[in-house]
């Protein structure tokens, strides 16, 4: 498959319609996993924007080792398919090693690389091979001008299909910040951002042996991002976070994504007009 024969969901241009990376961050099970997106379609239906599905198959950075995963690869994938035949949307998942990429571009349409594995070269590159369009979770280690290097692994394989996906860079123990310069600086390198806008305000090992959160704040962090210039918004969203069998501290009720996008999409559609309007 080459890129010419992909679906571009990551253009840049403040005309564009604001991209919308939403959904659980674990399959729990297929039941949960289809309410929530069924849900989110039906959310994103009729709104000028871009909507994708996200849902992890395996969570293999978890605190500890008893934490919940997720089902893996196999099952997890086709949970996957199915939500995507019966839904008619496409969908994200994250890869964690070079053997997953080949089984997991079969299925998802946008593959998404973890933050702690952004400077891994040889999964980047084998990534990027698929000609599928990237996700890449800027490292919470990593300075906004360093994404060049990844923009350039994947441009050696000749895939123009990458966005950047900013999450919060490390703020002494337990905390993250976002820095929204970041938005213009890595936009200024030619390639859309997207900013995490529940994994920002998640607080890493901040309950011990699971990380902790601040989801109180995500809504914040999306208006004043779209406000910035971000070209779309990844959040992580549950029928009932309190029970979330992963990142229930940081991620938003969906009754509040329900609020929050129709406001997204305002900001977005004002500075456009704006933009517009000094032609």
């Amino acid at each position: 498959m080459t890129a010419t024969k992909q679906k571009y969901y990551f253009r840049k241009g403040s005309a564009q319609p604001l991209v919308f990376i939403a959904g659980p961050c674990v399959i729990e099970n297929y039941r949960t996993t289809f309410e929530i997106a069924k849900a989110l379609t039906a959310l994103a239906s009729g709104l000028e924007v871009s909507f994708i599905f996200k849902a992890s198959y395996d969570k293999a950075n978890r605190t500890s080792l008893h934490s919940f995963r997720g089902p893996g690869l196999k099952e997890g994938l086709d949970i996957l398919s199915q939500i995507k035949a019966e839904l008619d949307i496409p969908i994200l998942s994250d890869i964690h090693g070079v053997d997953e990429v080949e089984p997991a571009a079969q299925i998802l349409d946008i593959i998404q690389v973890p933050a702690f594995l952004c400077r891994q070269t040889d999964l980047i590159l084998e990534a990027a091979a698929t000609h599928k369009p990237l996700n890449i979770k800027k490292g919470q280690f990593l300075a906004p001008w360093d994404v060049v290097n990844i923009a350039e692994k994947i441009a050696s394989t000749g895939n123009d299909q990458i966005c950047i996906t900013e999450r919060g860079t490390t703020f002494g123990y337990n905390n993250l910040v976002v820095d929204f310069r970041s938005i213009r600086i890595m936009q200024d390198l030619g390639v859309p951002v997207v900013l995490d806008v529940t994994h920002s305000v998640q607080l890493p090992g901040g309950n011990g042996k699971s990380s902790s959160g601040q989801s109180e704040f995500a809504p914040m962090l999306a208006r004043a991002a779209v406000a910035a210039g971000a070209s779309g918004i990844f959040l992580e969203t549950h029928l009932d976070p309190g029970n979330a069998l992963c990142d229930g501290p940081n991620s938003l009720d969906l009754i509040k994504v329900a609020d929050l996008l129709p406001q997204l999409i305002a900001i977005k559609q004002t500075l456009t007009n704006c933009s517009a309007s000094k032609r």
